[in-house]
């Protein structure tokens, strides 16, 4: 894992090739004046939306106590089946963030000689890491505790998995910084909060009141994670700038 950014020679920029930037740009008057498609991006798009089947179905409910709650629900105008989704939603990213954290601890374990900001430590990282396990068994119980099958993919969290194979690729790329990796963790524990806030609400709407509290101490847990990554980030960043700083002796 790298240890920082490096001034070096990048020449994505347009600034850094004026010549050759201004060819390029010659030619956006030859699009301008070039026909249209029959058809532009945004009907198309908008054609495929039209087509598109949903994202996946919520199964019936397996058990009798499944059945019994949903019926329930139903009857009081509320659909029980989309609590189930959302936890399943959440189980999916909790297990998503269990592997974010593994990667990010290879990466500690293989920089032992890395200066670590703050407190940070293959124990603290650890620690954390186990909490995301304890909260996806806390919604596996919480699915079946409702009559639901925890190993459904529910469509929720089809699309979640999708938008978190990002974070996992950015965690696994070898040329990322420290700061560039908690920036990683910070995105996901800032969707972490955001989320469990979001499942307490509902649970408390469909009268799951002590899932509800359970899920509480899931945030709790989720903001404190999210407090010590974002200030192992700004460490990590102050520690950047003081070693690009000049030497005051060399002055």
């Amino acid at each position: 894992m790298q240890d920082r950014i490096k001034l070096g020679a990048n020449r994505t920029g347009i600034a850094s090739s004026p010549m050759h930037s201004e060819a390029m740009l010659s030619g956006l008057d030859l699009q301008e004046g070039s026909p249209h498609p029959a058809i532009g991006a945004a009907d198309l798009r908008a054609s495929y939306r039209d087509e598109a089947e949903p994202v996946g179905s919520m199964p019936p409910p397996n058990t009798l106590r499944g059945v019994v709650g949903a019926v329930g629900e139903s009857l009081k105008g509320r659909r029980m089946h989309i609590l189930l989704d959302k936890l399943g939603e959440r189980a999916a990213y909790e297990r998503s963030g269990v592997r974010l954290y593994d990667a990010f601890l290879q990466r500690l374990s293989a920089a032992v000689d890395a200066a670590l900001p703050g407190d940070m430590s293959i124990e603290t990282v650890q620690a954390i890491r186990n909490d995301e396990v304890a909260h996806f068994t806390l919604l596996v119980e919480a699915i079946e505790k409702l009559g639901g099958d925890a190993t459904v993919q529910t469509p929720c969290a089809d699309m979640t998995a999708v938008a978190g194979m990002g974070l996992i690729q950015a965690m696994n790329e070898a040329r990322a910084t420290l700061a560039q990796s908690l920036q990683v963790l910070m995105t996901a524990e800032l969707v972490d909060v955001a989320s469990w806030e979001l499942l307490i609400s509902l649970a408390t709407q469909l009268d799951q009141d002590e899932l509800a509290r359970r899920f509480a101490v899931a945030l709790d847990h989720e903001n404190m994670h999210l407090e010590r990554v974002r200030g192992w980030l700004e460490l990590a960043l102050e520690n950047d700038v003081a070693l690009l700083a000049p030497d005051p002796d060399d002055a």
